[in-house]
């Protein structure tokens, strides 16, 4: 079954390296799973949207966290913050994982 990652960040660009790093990394483990990154100012409309499995946020928004739990607790959604060191390293393997491991069946 398809996995649908959404990734958030402060402008949606420094996320989008992210995103290729975990495509690749989903490809290469047989994952099905569409990946994504947003603005946090974009973000309410792709919840609004799309059916999103897991939500996860750039360190540089993390402190943003407390309302998106808010927003995405009633849809079921995981929802956690990139650690730094596998964000910094643009470890993609490590973040799918991580996504992975928030999505509530």
């Amino acid at each position: 079954m398809k996995k649908t990652i959404m990734l958030i960040c402060a402008a949606g660009m420094s996320t989008s390296l992210m995103v290729t790093r975990m495509q690749k990394a989903a490809e290469e483990k047989g994952i099905e799973a569409d990946i994504f990154a947003v603005s946090a100012s974009e973000a309410d409309s792709y919840l609004n949207e799309k059916k999103v499995d897991v939500l996860l946020l750039g360190p540089q928004v993390r402190f943003m966290k407390k309302q998106f739990e808010e927003k995405v607790a009633p849809l079921g959604i995981g929802l956690d913050v990139i650690q730094m060191t596998d964000y910094g390293m643009m470890n993609g393997e490590k973040v799918l994982d991580q996504a992975i491991r928030l999505i509530k069946n």
